[in-house]
């Protein structure tokens, strides 16, 4: 993959889903079409948007697609009728917001959404001085000391430690010492959403699928051949239930890949254990709303 006001009410809060537990995570309050079906408080709204023509034959994303492909997901997440409808819904003027982006160089989070993200901020009425992105510096970024709200946007891969590399996961580096999550295929992941730096702060959950990583070999983790062109985006305010669907699409890529069962090594077990023991969302795929939106061909979920 290259680079080419409104006042959230209790029921809002428990209609989102994503908040199974008070402080875990700040709820999306669905804005609703008319027309459209009441939402099932019970379930987390996942949106998983696909577009063929995101990536040229090079690879390249195209930016312009990718956008698009952002606008219509948080939309249809939102419930909003627009995508500046949308954000204004989910951020306010006075907001300060961290993007917490991830930079390992085999696979970052794109540039150009990166770029799309802050704009967007930017027509919701966010301040210059009050966005930033960053990653590994996030313990030192002033934007993020004092962040109001957070958008969390990473690509999906398997990891040597956790089995996959998550949006739970990454915000392993607001903690002074990672190391310390490792342990167990670093199971208690979901603890780190309940320090100061982030406890009720996360709006968006961006999980990236542009070209994913399904199986990781060598010393780094990575191979270019255990990558393809899935080219979509799962939007979500709940990340657990973003990287439950995430890692039921890598899954399945693995099997279809090896022709047999091939589970993920570790197990991501983070993942549930986010849901069972730190309350912060739902791993089960019959408590998610799955949205599918866009290019159909091999979605494998």
């Amino acid at each position: 993959m290259v680079e080419g006001k409104k006042v959230i009410t209790r029921r809002d809060f428990i209609r989102t889903g994503s908040c199974v537990a008070v402080g875990s995570l700040v709820g999306l309050p669905v804005l609703g079409r008319a027309g459209e079906k009441e939402a099932d408080p019970k379930k987390s709204r996942v949106v998983l948007i696909r577009n063929e023509e995101v990536l040229d034959r090079r690879g390249i994303i195209r930016s312009g697609v990718l956008e698009e492909m952002l606008d219509r997901a948080v939309s249809t997440l939102a419930g909003a009728p627009d995508a500046p409808s949308a954000w204004s819904h989910l951020f306010r003027a006075g907001d300060v917001v961290g993007v917490k982006s991830n930079a390992w160089y085999h696979l970052p989070t794109p540039p150009s959404l990166e770029s799309a993200i802050l704009r967007r901020l930017a027509g919701a009425g966010m301040a210059e001085a009050n966005m930033a992105v960053d990653d590994r510096g996030v313990r030192d970024n002033p934007v993020f000391k004092r962040a109001t709200a957070l958008i969390n946007v990473r690509p999906m891969r398997t990891h040597h430690w956790s089995g996959l590399g998550t949006l739970l996961k990454n915000y392993i580096m607001f903690v002074p010492a990672p190391f310390m999550y490792h342990s167990n295929a670093c199971a208690n992941l979901g603890a780190i959403w309940q320090t100061g730096w982030v406890q009720g702060k996360t709006r968006l959950n961006i999980l990236v699928l542009l070209t994913p990583l399904f199986h990781g070999v060598g010393p780094h983790h990575f191979s270019r051949q255990h990558t393809w062109n899935y080219c979509g985006l799962i939007v979500s305010a709940d990340p657990v239930a973003a990287d439950a669907t995430g890692a039921r699409i890598i899954q399945a890529k693995r099997d279809a890949f090896f022709g047999e069962e091939r589970p993920i090594s570790p197990p991501p077990r983070h993942i549930a254990v986010a849901d069972t023991r730190f309350k912060l969302g739902n791993s089960n795929p019959d408590r998610i709303e799955l949205i599918k939106l866009g290019w159909d061909k091999d979605i494998l979920i």
